[in-house]
């Protein structure tokens, strides 16, 4: 079979892009009988490498999806006819959206997977787009990708679960694929900290608590800064650095950075604040092996792989209550009310006390991790896309 994957987001450098690279490079691996089609709408560059198994179409547009269908804007008329033109006429037997960031509607008789990541933008919209405009777009957006899907593919039994209830999905219809780190992230013996943390002041010997995503309201950020003032106002924790890695200075989605500086302007914890901007791989598992604890306090996570890497290099996790990484990380994970940041910063604060828990956590967290591969995640979708052509088959087989 032909199986067409839009691949716009390819080289967006949060989640979505990271997902798609990770996902479809094992699959293309993996999966030899068919052949796949990946379509994109900017040349290659460091992270857009052609896979050896797969066809690389580049369709022409003015603005790349990636840019264009941020926080505060969406593809021009032009461009979107341009990317459902080729996506509609090519020959395929089925077609991937891996995000609906990037979904454009399509009229095409091959057999339609698209993904949703969580229910984040239907659940909290005033954290997620600065004005009406963008949320009407994603509504119209979101209806007419749930309305052309043969199926609905999600990252995790909970976002699952919450799709069925926001949309009233039919529970047979969404299924899941989900994620994994990549081998690169795994325990250090000799880890060095990254030049972009050391060089903003951190104490060669002080503890790191480090944070890992984009720059959004939703993200938490300002409740996380709230809890780290008060508790490093207690002289047992003086030694202590917040890291908050994460492209904020080219970032399509929308932005809470400007706030977070204001928030840190003249306070106590203004020095002891370090944000790194964008760490490539190779450094980033350097810095989560430094860290005394991965914090993510998203108000709602569809995954939260940040969470699953840093549990991979054996780091604990202090996480949110609303994602699946209670599930996912068993005992690595302390979980807690992300609107409570007296939760949070008891969280943070029972495992930098408590050194036996630390390293039960550490190793709880590092097995937890090693039951994830994209392998498995690539079988399923795999099987997913066998799963929904074949019933496409049997539907225009003529009767006997």
């Amino acid at each position: 079979m032909r199986i067409g994957v839009d691949a716009t987001c390819w080289n967006n450098r949060r989640g979505y892009g990271r997902h798609l690279r990770s996902l479809f490079n094992v699959v293309c691996h993996l999966d030899r009988s068919n052949e796949y089609v990946l379509f994109v709408d900017t040349p290659p560059d460091g992270l857009l490498q052609p896979l050896p198994a797969a066809q690389l179409t580049q369709v022409a547009v003015r603005v790349p999806a990636a840019v264009a269908a941020k926080a505060d804007g969406r593809r021009s008329l032009a461009d979107a006819w341009s990317m459902s033109h080729a996506l509609s006429a090519a020959d395929l037997e089925c077609l991937i959206f891996p995000t609906l960031y990037s979904y454009v509607p399509v009229v095409t008789r091959a057999k339609k997977i698209v993904m949703i990541h969580d229910v984040i933008a239907e659940r909290l919209p005033q954290y997620v787009f600065p004005n009406q405009t963008g949320k009407m777009w994603w509504r119209l957006k979101s209806k007419l990708a749930r309305a052309q899907a043969d199926r609905i593919v999600t990252v995790s039994e909970y976002s699952r679960r919450m799709l069925i209830d926001e949309f009233g999905l039919e529970a047979g219809r969404v299924k899941v694929v989900g994620e994994a780190p990549d081998p690169l992230f795994r325990p250090l013996p000799e880890a060095a900290l990254p030049s972009a943390v050391a060089s903003q002041g951190a104490a060669p010997n002080g503890r790191l608590l480090t944070y890992v995503g984009g720059f959004g309201p939703h993200k938490n950020l300002l409740r996380l800064l709230d809890a780290f003032e008060k508790l490093t106002a207690q002289p047992r924790f003086d030694d202590l650095a917040l890291v908050l890695v994460g492209d904020y200075q080219t970032d399509p989605f929308y932005s809470g950075y400007g706030e977070l500086k204001s928030r840190l302007a003249g306070s106590p914890i203004e020095h002891c604040v370090i944000f790194t901007g964008f760490l490539p791989d190779s450094e980033l598992v350097h810095l989560l092996n430094c860290s005394s604890l991965l914090v993510l306090p998203s108000l709602m996570e569809g995954y939260g792989l940040p969470a699953v890497e840093a549990a991979a290099c054996a780091v604990p996790v202090v996480a949110t209550e609303q994602s699946p990484l209670k599930d996912l990380l068993g005992k690595g994970v302390l979980v807690f009310d992300p609107y409570d940041a007296d939760a949070l910063r008891w969280s943070i604060e029972r495992i930098l006390e408590d050194e036996s828990l630390r390293r039960y956590m550490s190793l709880a967290a590092l097995a937890a991790a090693r039951t994830l591969g994209w392998s498995q995640a690539a079988s399923e979708l795999i099987a997913g896309i066998e799963e929904v052509t074949a019933e496409a088959r049997i539907h225009h087989e003529p009767n006997a």
